[in-house]
């Protein structure tokens, strides 16, 4: 296994990635499977915000896991507060590939100056509710049927871990 910064090339195995996961779990709260103009799409995003991409593949060039993070919510207030999203390819999970690739995206926040992480996790999620506490995430909320897929309400719980920065945050759109 090899670490990696994924970029736009990677957008075909990200989107299979997506797609295995909105057809066959809650853990994305997509209908339809998403598009590679989709990818486009968020791949600009996350170069505009200077969000990392990381991911992990195998000896053949096959990703694994991918996980980054982005804006909490579009307010200046909330400038030093990332959400982070991570998928794990399914033959790949329960081997700690997720654990590696969050790992990496917690310090990677850390070096930007970022203060807070936040997941948020489809509650009957046990591993990644597991992987997540294991992490240094707590649990600091829960929306009760906040979504409905599959033919059953889902509760949305937030779990955050505090991070080391910033050195000395500023009021302001400044970072």
């Amino acid at each position: 296994m090899h670490d990696i910064q994924c970029n736009r090339d990677h957008a075909p195995q990200i989107l299979a990635i997506f797609n295995e996961s909105i057809q066959n779990s809650a853990a994305m709260w997509d209908y339809e499977p998403r598009t590679m103009a989709s990818m486009e799409a968020w791949f600009d995003a996350k170069e505009r915000g200077g969000f990392p991409v990381l991911g992990v593949i195998d000896g053949d060039g096959k990703l694994l896991a991918v996980g980054s993070y982005g804006p909490f919510r579009p307010w200046p207030a909330y400038k030093y507060t990332v959400e982070h999203s991570l998928y794990v390819e399914r033959e790949a999970r329960g081997q700690g590939i997720g654990r590696h690739v969050l790992t990496r995206l917690i310090a990677e926040a850390e070096s930007q100056g970022y203060h807070t992480m936040i997941a948020a996790i489809e509650s009957q999620n046990a591993a990644s509710v597991a992987l997540h506490q294991s992490l240094g995430f707590e649990k600091c909320g829960e929306i009760r049927q906040a979504g409905f897929k599959f033919g059953r309400w889902l509760n949305l719980s937030l779990y955050q871990r505090l991070l080391t920065g910033p050195l000395n945050p500023v009021d302001g759109n400044a970072r």
